[in-house]
């Protein structure tokens, strides 16, 4: 059983840091070419490529939290789970923010520079505004969710099986990996900002019992709200 168990590990720890590497050297190999989109494109990449090696391997996403919804019951209660992701959200980003202006730091305050040169004018531009609704939901939502946290978490937690205060470490390193993602073009703002969101997503994750839909729903909502005030010029 021991020598199962550290087999599935070994397997577990070369997924990871394979298909983290890969992720993150096709950004970097797409930069030059559309510095822009090249996160998205990489990761989306990332989570097809993903997807063909669990098939091979006879697996699946639900056993990553993609789970069928049996009913309409289930696919009621993804709001309100959803909804509570959304308002934890909002609640400990502002209390971190709060915070971290008590103590003088006002990063958080300021809109990064690299935010508007990486999406452009949002305001009034139709067209962008709903490619970027598209990623809110496509990159964002789903492809995010299914490799920060379906994926890495679930991997983790199998890394880490029998070592104390496993689920924190499989919750924070994916969420690190998070805020270091968004730190190119948001810099420490970024990195704080995605870093604590990804702690809260990461801790529902394992709240909800492994369950991906309730922050798929609630992520692409949070950025698609983003865009939509910067469309319509919302200050929120």
């Amino acid at each position: 059983m021991s020598s199962l168990n550290s087999s599935k590990k070994t397997i577990a720890f070369i997924e990871v840091v394979a298909f983290v590497a890969f992720a993150l050297l096709s950004k970097k190999f797409l930069d030059p070419v559309s510095w822009r989109y090249s996160g998205p494109v990489s990761l989306i990449t990332t989570v097809v490529l993903l997807t063909i090696y669990m098939r091979l391997r006879g697996q699946n996403w639900s056993s990553m939290g993609l789970r069928p919804l049996p009913g309409v019951r289930a696919i009621l209660l993804v709001v309100p789970q959803a909804a509570l992701i959304f308002i934890a959200v909002l609640t400990i980003v502002n209390l971190v923010t709060f915070g971290l202006e008590v103590i003088g730091l006002q990063f958080m305050s300021e809109v990064p520079e690299g935010e508007e040169e990486r999406w452009g004018d949002v305001a009034g531009n139709l067209r962008l505004y709903l490619l970027l609704l598209a990623l809110s939901w496509i990159s964002a939502g789903f492809a995010e969710e299914m490799f920060f946290r379906g994926f890495l978490i679930t991997r983790l937690c199998t890394i880490f099986k029998g070592v104390k205060f496993a689920p924190i470490f499989a919750i924070l390193l994916p969420a690190l990996l998070f805020g270091y993602v968004h730190l190119y073009y948001q810099g420490l703002y970024g990195f704080v900002n995605a870093g604590v969101i990804g702690l809260i997503l990461g801790t529902f994750f394992l709240l909800y019992r492994r369950n991906l839909w309730p922050l798929i729903f609630a992520h692409g909502f949070i950025n698609s709200l983003g865009f939509t005030a910067d469309f319509f010029g919302w200050d929120i």
